[in-house]
């Protein structure tokens, strides 16, 4: 029996899909309720199943992965790419991703199984109710210097003696800002107490930890968005994912490279950069490449710089299922 290949256009509510035969053949189209896709595929004998990766695709996906389907969910800038040049279509639609499907011709887009989604969340999570709390400490900043009044210099603004210091103000827009702020940080105590957990018996993470500047939550993190490691031939890949690599651009036989790409994971790209940032004020052997860097370009590109090599360095220590060693130690 020849095989049968459909690509589905997936939309909030409804999916468009397309059945073609091994010829390429149109079989069938039609526009459907997402929950009617099962009934759809079934009668069809479709073999294998293809849909681009976007916010609305994880239920559909789990569901068909659940019924035996083999599916695959493409990367959308590349099948883009790939379209123009095998089929000479600029628009993705559910046909066009049938057609790289049978052509084996699709790029593939990684799904995190469901406990590595699951780490993600929680994660994502916490830095949102972090990032939450920041902005409602700089509001509070905020209504400080419109009101002319100076922070104490004793102790920190947001200790428990300088809540109690803000609330003898008076002010009562910075005595909403704090009845905000009292749930977020009961929260993210909570949270932190839970993936600390989680860090402690997580071998992967307890490796990253060993590299200077890495605490539990960035290699949470990093845990997360990589996944598997084997995903990754090199530690330049595991680079290139994270957008940390600088793009490329060729003309009349010269390469030159600009700005990073930034594609890929931003969570995997931010931690580096923030982990970079604490090991930095380690001697090692990216903290020496990053004093060089800045000379020559300034530290914000050194930075970024020294974050790329971090990738690598963590690449390394995953794979080779060692914990971090400083060379520079061996030479004092």
């Amino acid at each position: 029996m020849s095989a049968v290949f459909c690509g589905l256009d997936v939309h909030k509510e409804s999916t468009y899909a397309t059945v073609l035969d091994s010829t390429g053949q149109v079989v069938t189209q039609r526009r459907m309720k997402n929950e009617e896709i099962s009934e759809f595929l079934e009668p069809l004998k479709v073999d294998r199943v293809a849909m681009e990766a976007s916010t609305y695709i994880i239920p559909m996906y789990r569901r068909l992965i659940e019924e035996g389907y083999d599916v695959t969910v493409s990367h959308p800038k590349k099948t883009r790419y790939i379209a123009e040049a095998r089929i000479k279509s600029d628009r993705v639609d559910s046909k066009a991703l049938a057609e790289l499907l049978r052509l084996d011709s699709l790029p593939e887009s990684y799904i995190p199984p469901p406990e590595v989604a699951e780490l993600r969340e929680r994660v994502r999570r916490r830095a949102f109710l972090v990032r939450q709390r920041a902005k409602l400490k700089v509001k509070i900043r905020d209504v400080l210097a419109y009101e002319g009044v100076k922070p104490p210099t004793s102790h920190g603004l947001f200790t428990r003696k300088g809540v109690e210091w803000l609330k003898g103000l008076g002010l009562e827009p910075v005595d909403c800002y704090l009845r905000l702020m009292a749930p977020l940080s009961k929260e993210i105590l909570l949270l932190s107490k839970e993936l600390r957990g989680m860090a402690r018996d997580d071998a992967d993470v307890r490796l990253l930890m060993t590299v200077p500047g890495v605490g539990y939550y960035i290699a949470l993190l990093v845990k997360a968005e990589i996944g598997d490691i084997s995903r990754f031939s090199s530690g330049d890949h595991l680079a290139s994912y994270a957008g940390l690599v600088p793009s490329t651009r060729s003309s009349g036989g010269v390469e030159r490279h600009g700005r990073i790409t930034r594609e890929g994971s931003r969570w995997l790209r931010w931690a580096m950069v923030e982990a970079a940032m604490v090991h930095l004020r380690y001697d090692t052997p990216v903290t020496r490449f990053y004093h060089r860097v800045a000379e020559r370009r300034g530290r914000k590109p050194a930075l970024v710089a020294a974050a790329r090599k971090l990738v690598t360095v963590c690449y390394s220590v995953l794979v080779n299922r060692r914990p971090y060693y400083n060379p520079l130690h061996a030479q004092a």
